[in-house]
């Protein structure tokens, strides 16, 4: 079975982050300086928040607040749902799914932040894995394994 591990080995553990006191606009040029699509809001290396693409439609765009103005920290979701790096990659596809994120924080047996997976590296790894699954059968089909 997969971990989340195995898929951090591959695509590293490197997160953006912001504090809360940073404004919407600074948070929003760095994730589209980053080409991400979301940020880890930490005060003091404890996750408070994740500030989100989604975040900033509804609740800056769509509540009509200045972005210039306003901190990460009013308008970040508060409910972050995290993993660990043991965590199965069945059961971390089931939770976005079920509760519709995009992006999970991994943390430690310690509470600290170690990586952060998307929807997107799942569907990367779940490609990935279904290609060399083919091959393979290919290659069986054709007296090469």
């Amino acid at each position: 079975m997969d971990t989340v591990r195995s898929l951090l080995t591959n695509k590293g553990s490197h997160v953006w982050s912001v504090g809360r006191s940073a404004t919407v606009l600074q948070g929003a040029l760095l994730m589209r300086e980053h080409h991400i699509g979301c940020l880890v809001v930490l005060d003091h290396e404890e996750v408070v928040g994740i500030f989100t693409e989604r975040d900033v439609l509804q609740r800056v765009v769509g509540e009509q607040r200045d972005p210039a103005r306003t901190p990460v920290g009013e308008v970040m979701t508060e409910e972050v749902v995290c993993c660990t790096p043991a965590t199965r990659l069945e059961e971390v596809r089931a939770a976005m799914k079920n509760r519709r994120l995009r992006h999970l924080p991994v943390m430690d047996d310690e509470r600290r932040l170690v990586g952060l997976i998307s929807i997107g590296d799942l569907n990367a790894h779940l490609v990935a894995d279904q290609e060399a699954t083919i091959f393979a059968l290919h290659e069986y089909m054709h007296g090469r394994a």
